[in-house]
């Protein structure tokens, strides 16, 4: 087993997994923050919208997303006139696939956690002045702590095994796009079993070590 081809695909998953994990919590909790504040005609099917990525195939996530940042796209476009390249096929390809993937687990969670906090409470914040900056920050997001690190977990752990929407929008480049999930599926197709059990192993340690200090941090 040669070392130097094992430690790529694990930066670039952390690297990916990191990045995407705190830019869907953000986004989870703002959305959810929203949705559970707000009523208005048709909330049922963008929530319906929002919930999607988690029962479609992740090969047709990416091949929506494909479609919707490939160079033929007015978004892919002006994202390779921002950038001055395109975005599909790097790693910040694979970042988007983790971020629509995990949502609706990091939404979910963040909607049961905000449904969670007693109104009172905030109310009683407003009540002595607090802006509602200062309800969120110092009533909701306390009282929703367990739900925020649930959260994070479940959508850095969606963001480490993503496979089929990464393979479909960012590729199976080595060096640049290989992620620990394709790694393992080209060792294993070309019979390289040891690569395959060492990346196994390397995924399944990161991933039991957020769950144990997430079990600790709950109790």
């Amino acid at each position: 087993m040669n070392w130097d081809d094992f430690w790529p695909p694990i930066r670039l998953s952390l690297q990916v997994s990191l990045f995407a994990s705190v830019l869907v919590l953000l986004l989870g909790i703002f959305v959810a923050r929203w949705m559970h504040r707000s009523a208005f005609r048709g909330k049922t099917l963008l929530e319906t919208a929002f919930l999607l990525p988690l029962v479609l195939p992740p090969t047709v996530i990416g091949f929506l997303l494909l479609v919707l940042l490939g160079r033929r796209s007015w978004a892919g476009r002006f994202i390779e006139w921002l950038s001055g390249a395109p975005i599909v096929f790097t790693w910040w390809a694979a970042a988007v696939a983790a971020v629509v993937v995990a949502f609706p687990l990091v939404y979910q969670t963040m909607k049961v956690g905000f449904a969670s906090v007693d109104r009172t409470l905030e109310e009683a914040g407003r009540s002595i002045g607090a802006n509602e900056w200062q309800v969120f920050r110092y009533i909701t997001l306390p009282l929703t702590y367990r739900s925020l690190l649930s959260a994070y977990v479940l959508g850095f752990a969606r963001s480490l095994g993503e496979f089929g929407a990464t393979l479909m929008i960012a590729g199976n480049i080595p060096g640049r796009t290989q992620t620990v999930p394709t790694a393992i599926y080209v060792a294993v197709d070309s019979g390289n079993g040891a690569m395959a059990w060492a990346w196994t192993g390397a995924i399944v340690l990161v991933s039991f070590v957020m769950l144990l200090v997430t079990g600790r941090q709950s109790k």
